[in-house]
């Protein structure tokens, strides 16, 4: 039995810029580590790893910091040494359309099989513990790939383990520079495994008699990117092929909601945020407030309260305007605050448009809030 380590959209070299202070830097220094992690499963007797195959956008840009060139070319290096059958395949982030590319800087000495081809073709065929493997492969480049063209694809006709790897959307056209693959054209090559990415979500897909696979991206690059947290292990014998996941450690997103209107206060609104996001102090969270709220609520003091304990700490507000009830009793107060809410509401029943009413809402939260410090005292 063949084992295949199926890598796609690793982006080495991403660093966050919606993260505070040291935060950006150390999620940064965290996903650089990624092929790192894959090489040594690869490695390992778990991961006892036949072949590695790279899927496009091992960087995030075709031009990378010199530093995570350098250390993705020593980890890569480490395959070859050990035996490990290599195939890289350039991106859209990382496109080899460039003449600065890393793949055009670095494509001679490039540890394994470099694709450089613009058009599909027989990239590379290997013997492997007695199984002929061939790949068959393209890497865009601007100009010289016809995409037009790709309705055939290559086969060769001898026996063994025939493989596509494309870095491209499946059954979707999103221009020439995310590579158009219809099912049909990978159906009629008959290919035992098609080696997918651009997609960042995990997806499998029946193409004729084969499997097309999209591994999607092992760690996150935010909340609507959230990575899958496994690598994927492709086995070839006999009988077919399985595609299984092998989980890895990585630092969690987690994004959740909450209805407002069942948490009576600050506080135990904070309560619930902590139990919806978990007890895992590394995690990121991201928390959308949802229905109307009983309390004039503070959604920086609410983040400012979960901050400190996650790594990092998202509040959205996507609350209804103040519940009736409670507006209503603001208004009855013989205070400032009363007497700021009695008039909004009333300008607020006079709005002629959304935009107008949208606007007097949002003040009367803002001052709100403001009023918490104070107590809304004469």
């Amino acid at each position: 039995m063949l084992r295949c380590l199926h890598l796609a959209d690793l982006h080495l070299g991403w660093s966050p810029c919606d993260l505070p202070g040291d935060r950006a830097e150390v999620r940064r220094q965290e996903r650089n580590l990624l092929l790192r992690k894959a090489v040594d499963f690869a490695l390992s007797p778990d991961g006892c790893i036949n072949m590695v195959i790279i899927a496009g956008d091992l960087f995030e840009s075709h031009r990378p910091d010199p530093a995570v060139t350098e250390e993705a070319v020593r980890q890569l290096a480490r395959l070859v040494r050990a035996g490990v059958f290599l195939v890289t395949v350039p991106g859209n982030h990382d496109e080899i359309t460039y003449h600065d590319s890393v793949y055009r800087q670095r494509g001679d000495s490039w540890p394994g099989v470099l694709v450089r081809n613009p058009m599909p073709e027989l990239v590379v065929s290997r013997d492997l513990d007695g199984t002929r493997v061939f790949v068959y492969s393209l890497a865009y480049t601007g100009g010289l790939t016809r995409t037009e063209e790709l309705g055939s694809l290559p086969r060769a006709g001898d026996a063994g383990i025939h493989i596509g790897v494309f870095h491209g959307s499946l059954d979707w056209d999103a221009g020439d520079r995310s590579l158009p693959i219809a099912s049909q054209a990978l159906a009629a090559a008959g290919y035992h495994y098609v080696a997918l990415g651009h997609i960042h979500r995990h997806t499998e897909s029946r193409v004729g008699r084969s499997i097309a696979v999209y591994p999607g991206m092992v760690e996150a690059k935010g909340f609507d990117d959230p990575g899958t947290g496994e690598f994927t292990v492709v086995e070839f014998d006999g009988t077919g092929v399985a595609v299984k996941a092998a989980p890895v450690p990585v630092r969690r997103h987690v994004s959740a909601e909450i209805d407002v209107s069942a948490a009576p206060s600050h506080d135990a609104l904070v309560d619930a945020c902590r139990r919806t996001a978990g007890a895992d102090a590394g995690a990121l969270i991201r928390i959308t407030l949802k229905g109307a709220p009983p309390f004039a609520m503070d959604v920086g003091a609410l983040a400012a309260s979960l901050q400190g304990e996650f790594f990092h700490a998202e509040v959205v507000d996507g609350t209804t305007f103040l519940s009736e009830e409670f507006t209503r009793q603001l208004a009855s107060e013989p205070t400032v605050r009363g007497c700021f809410v009695k008039r909004l509401m009333e300008r607020i029943g006079q709005a002629t448009d959304e935009r107008e009413k949208k606007v007097l809402e949002l003040a009367m939260r803002k001052g709100l809030a403001a009023f918490q410090g104070g107590g809304g005292k004469r």
